[in-house]
């Protein structure tokens, strides 16, 4: 019994320094992209980021998010992404959780205090591709007309696993939107939305 009690102890001991090492990879990566963030932040596995020079991103006290297959396990696992362009603008506020999200900014999103986003969630303010064929279809690329607006989730909102936000979405304060809906217009304060488009289920 002694020697399984010092197996464990060590294990313990094993995970603990995984988990140190894995704050420090993150906080490094936080410095590199220059985020404005706060030394409290918890993070399970290490996210991947895309920020370019120009952007701007900040993020509040108390963040935690999970990365990763082994970090909270409800499928589709996948680490998050920061991808943020030049001149974009991402503010995530305090005591915000996210799991195996995909943050995409061009232009702004902002992510207010004590908000919940479910594993395998993406948050979109901008359509990526133009919407005329001739500039999606050139060779590079024509991406000057591309389409793209703020993202606004409000304190205390719940987003739901898989689910997508599309760009110029505003998500209202306590509101809670079900799993695997997509988001393509504003949801008020208190209120529940579900389906493909999301639709409104009923207040809180």
């Amino acid at each position: 019994m002694i020697i399984f009690i010092y197996i464990y102890k060590i294990i313990n001991k094993i995970f603990f320094y995984i988990r140190q090492t894995q704050w420090i990879v993150v906080f490094l990566k936080f410095k590199l992209n220059q985020f404005n963030f706060s030394s409290d932040f918890k993070s399970s596995g290490i996210p991947i980021m895309g920020v370019n020079l120009g952007a701007k991103v900040s993020i509040g006290r108390k963040f935690k998010m999970n990365n990763g297959l082994l970090n909270n396990m409800i499928g589709r696992q996948q680490p998050c992404f920061f991808v943020v362009r030049k001149d974009g603008v991402l503010s995530i506020g305090n005591n915000v959780g996210i799991s195996a999200t995909a943050i995409v900014c061009w232009e702004k999103i902002e992510i207010c205090d004590n908000v919940r986003i479910g594993g395998g969630t993406v948050i979109y303010d901008t359509d990526h591709h133009s919407l005329d064929y001739k500039e999606r279809t050139a060779r590079p690329e024509i991406q000057d007309n591309v389409k793209t607006s703020p993202v606004f989730i409000q304190d205390n909102a719940f987003i739901g696993a898989n689910c997508t936000i599309l760009k110029g979405v505003t998500i209202g304060k306590n509101s809670i939107v079900g799993a695997c809906s997509v988001v393509t217009k504003n949801i008020p304060n208190n209120e529940i939305w579900a389906g493909n488009p999301a639709k409104f289920i009923k207040k809180i």
